[in-house]
């Protein structure tokens, strides 16, 4: 039986209330929950932070422009097939001759094609019914990826190349599967309709002080106070790459290591800004911001 508690979080990740009903609901439907949101809000980490929490398998793969239902479910290794298919003929022709060493295949046999068959995350994922399965950033895939799934994820199952073995689960034992999207492109309408599906917002200033008190339990509050000013002003300047969550933290751990009284100037000076910042473009116009308004960093003291 999978496992289908309600899961509302870990010492390192703040599940909200509406997130965790629709995590709890795909798990005991046995859907696959689909989070949308924009970059760095936690999509990503909820079913790692799952799966370490819960002791169970984590299967992940990161989708591409590149992506198909292949490298997703299995492939057939073809090339080693031949190669292995052609040291047994030479094995028999040295047999002939009277040679007594072999050329080795290793524990495969050409006569077993499942020796061949390489699965991929979704038929290791299948395989194991308390695992969990991460489809991160299904956005970024070509448009007939969505669409090739829908059979697999109605039907529960998936069946191997050439071999035809067939991998199986029921809805009560189907592994927990999270599908992450930056909404990069918008996804088929039939896609959603075989998930459960989720919008994250952005957290607001006092949850993300939570988030932080999980990830830096130790911080000093002046820091954070003072750094998440920083954070939430950028935000609100409409820049190219606003900065995420998991880009506040990176800078809050390097701070970490700086007296208090020094890294709530250099914060409120700005140091470090390329945690946050990503483009050029963006980091001229916090240079100009600065430049014309010599009070910022006296306002978050």
């Amino acid at each position: 039986m999978a496992e289908t508690s309600h899961w509302t979080g870990s010492e390192k990740y703040l599940c909200d209330p509406a997130l965790a009903q629709a995590f709890h609901m795909a798990r005991t439907l046995g859907m696959p929950l689909l989070i949308e949101g924009e970059p760095g809000t936690g999509k990503t980490e909820l079913p790692i932070h799952y799966a370490k929490d819960r002791g169970l398998d984590l299967e992940v793969y990161p989708v591409g422009s590149k992506s198909n239902v292949e490298q997703f479910v299995a492939r057939f290794d073809h090339v080693k097939y031949l190669r292995d298919s052609q040291i047994e003929i030479l094995n028999a022709q040295r047999e002939e001759k009277g040679l007594d060493s072999k050329l080795t295949t290793g524990d495969r046999d050409p006569d077993s094609l499942n020796d061949y068959v390489v699965k991929g995350p979704a038929a290791v994922a299948y395989s194991k019914p308390n695992s969990v399965l991460l489809i991160d950033e299904i956005d970024k895939a070509p448009r007939e990826f969505p669409n090739d799934l829908l059979y697999a994820l109605s039907h529960r199952k998936f069946i191997m190349p050439e071999s035809g073995e067939v991998i199986e689960v029921s809805e009560e034992d189907m592994p927990a599967i999270v599908i992450t999207s930056n909404r990069e492109q918008e996804l088929p309408t039939a896609f959603k309709g075989r998930c459960i599906y989720h919008y994250i917002d952005f957290p607001d200033q006092d949850t993300m002080n939570k988030i932080i008190d999980k990830h830096h339990p130790k911080m000093d509050e002046k820091v954070v106070r003072v750094a998440l000013d920083v954070f939430y002003h950028l935000r609100r300047l409409g820049l190219e790459r606003a900065p995420t969550t998991r880009e506040i933290l990176n800078w809050l751990k390097y701070m970490s290591e700086i007296a208090p009284n020094e890294a709530v100037k250099k914060i409120a000076g700005l140091e470090g800004i390329g945690a946050l910042i990503k483009t050029q473009a963006d980091m001229e116009r916090v240079s100009r911001m600065i430049g014309a308004d010599e009070s910022f960093g006296a306002n978050l003291n």
